[in-house]
């Protein structure tokens, strides 16, 4: 398949206080695997596109947009984990701009699939409030944008970081239109993501979360895509799939509390693969989010990228669909929740 690899020096200029765990190792090791792109037979794609306000609009509020851009040519602490400096807004109206090149170039079939590697991440800036490192939700502008301007009803979500994507939630609460999946630890930051949270008005049933405690490794997420990711996406029919790929559920990230390796990510991007191959002709985007140890973050996006490149599309494989395995609590709590929307 023909897979491209967004990334670009460019989000090495937004930098965090020292000490911070989103910091710019993250987008060196990330442009060091990018050097092997033939190797690993993606095509590099650099930034060449910024979001503009109307864009930006489309998931945020105006008077938040301009909050933002007020940042500009300052240092400012947003809340306590999330900072700018004088070209934070500049690296993140990229980063959100680099999603809608590739979610454009994918559905005009010049690639199969993508991977953009950003900074800031996107998936806890809800539609006025920037947190949890992010500033703008990259993912919820791409999706909202393939709806306006490629006409798309069926957009899916997953979003496999260890934290949850509280601010794609938001955004996507009352719409129907994108199907929001999260699998992540629970309890953990930001608080959010029970699994009886499920959307309201035309979104109800289009909020699925799956919560777990921490310690969970591979067998037990490749239980969660065997069991509720795989069949619900199956049931909503995506015409365009898209993956926050979030890396700190690793075994080896300082902030997570999860056990996945790199096998794991893989079978999670085999899955994504297929459904999008069944489902939405293909197309295929996913954007970085979390991951903080710098050589597991590295090792899983190349991880994800070969299966991208090379993925036969199977479905993942992991403990038997039924019985009382480790999983089984937290999908007992998810059908439960999920019953009068999907058949699980």
């Amino acid at each position: 398949m023909k897979t491209a690899f967004h990334i670009d020096p460019i989000y090495a200029r937004h930098r965090n206080p020292d000490g911070h765990p989103e910091r710019v190792a993250r987008i060196e090791a990330l442009l060091e695997l990018s050097r092997r792109a033939g190797e690993l037979g993606v095509t590099v794609l650099p930034a060449t596109r910024r979001a503009t306000h109307e864009e930006l609009t489309l998931v945020h509020t105006a008077e938040y947009v301009d909050a933002i851009a007020s940042t500009m040519g300052r240092a400012i602490m947003l809340d306590p984990d999330t900072f700018t400096v004088p070209d934070s807004y500049d690296v993140a109206r990229h980063a959100a701009g680099a999603m809608l090149d590739v979610v454009d170039r994918v559905v005009a079939r010049e690639f199969d699939n993508a991977f953009a590697a950003v900074r800031p991440p996107g998936h806890h800036a809800e539609s006025e409030r920037a947190m949890g490192f992010c500033l703008l939700n990259n993912i919820a502008v791409a999706a909202a944008y393939a709806v306006k301007q490629h006409h798309m009803e069926r957009v899916l979500i997953v979003d496999w970081d260890v934290h949850h994507g509280n601010g794609t939630q938001e955004i996507f609460w009352s719409d129907g239109r994108v199907l929001f999946l999260s699998l992540h630890q629970f309890p953990f930051y930001p608080g959010t993501g029970r699994a009886d949270e499920i959307g309201d008005g035309d979104g109800l049933g289009y909020t699925v979360n799956i919560p777990m405690p921490g310690g969970f490794g591979d067998d037990e997420w490749i239980a969660a895509f065997d069991r509720v990711v795989v069949p619900i996406a199956h049931q909503f029919n995506p015409q365009l799939v898209l993956i926050s790929a979030g890396f700190d559920a690793h075994a080896n990230d300082p902030l997570g509390g999860m056990r996945v390796t790199e096998r794991g990510f893989a079978a999670f991007a085999d899955a994504m693969v297929a459904i999008a191959r069944e489902h939405a002709d293909g197309r295929l985007v996913a954007v970085l989010e979390g991951g903080y140890d710098i050589d597991a973050l590295s090792k899983s996006v190349e991880a994800v990228l070969g299966r991208f490149v090379s993925s036969r599309g199977g479905e993942v494989t992991g403990p038997a669909p039924t019985g009382d395995g480790r999983f089984g609590e937290v999908f007992a709590r998810v059908k439960a929740a999920q019953s009068h929307y999907w058949s699980l």
